[in-house]
């Protein structure tokens, strides 16, 4: 029995579920294939991307993006991926105009309080982001996108590895690739 499969299975212990995910990923690394098509999306294997977590390695692909989504639509919690996708975007800025005007979207969208798609950060946090709008570094968002991390990685995450979309997300991988090698998940 896989590690997938067992971790389906044994709901009561996170640690193993943790272990089995992990080396499934491992698995995937392990055993490339130089492209596949997964629900008309390619996937590129040339450059890879460090193992830390196996949700580092999902967040990497879209098609793990977008499965993780669907998963956390069902759980009425989409805005923790959408926020963490924000501020990855709003690194990549160089114009300080630009910047301002990113900054204040993502705090209207992620951080007010009267936000449609608020976040759980701490009064802390969001007062500390709140007073760098004016003049955004590149940097403004990260101490807010650990914590929106770690929330997605201690506890959406496990629930997704046991759900069905992730089950689905493993099929048609399986399936794209006619159940030969696994597909090695890596960012194109």
């Amino acid at each position: 029995m896989d590690g997938l499969t067992q971790t389906s299975r044994d709901i009561q212990n996170p640690k193993r579920i943790h272990k089995a995910w992990k080396n499934k990923i491992h698995v995937f690394i392990q055993n490339p294939s130089p492209w596949a098509k997964i629900n008309g999306q390619i996937v590129s294997e040339t450059r890879s991307v460090p193992v830390e977590t196996s949700l580092e390695v999902l967040l990497y692909q879209k098609v793990g993006q977008s499965a993780f989504r669907d998963f956390l639509k069902s759980e009425f919690c989409e805005e923790n991926l959408d926020f963490w996708l924000a501020c990855q975007e709003f690194k990549t800025l160089d114009k300080l105009d630009e910047r301002k005007r990113r900054a204040s979207r993502i705090y209207k969208e992620f951080i007010d309080a009267d936000s449609p798609s608020q976040v759980n950060l701490d009064f802390y946090t969001k007062d500390a982001i709140r007073r760098n709008l004016q003049q955004p570094a590149a940097t403004c968002f990260v101490a807010a996108q650990k914590k929106i991390y770690s929330l997605m990685e201690n506890g959406s995450f496990p629930r997704f590895v046991q759900s069905e979309h992730c089950k689905d997300l493993f099929k048609c991988t399986s399936k794209r690739r006619g159940n030969r090698e696994p597909l090695r998940m890596e960012s194109s």
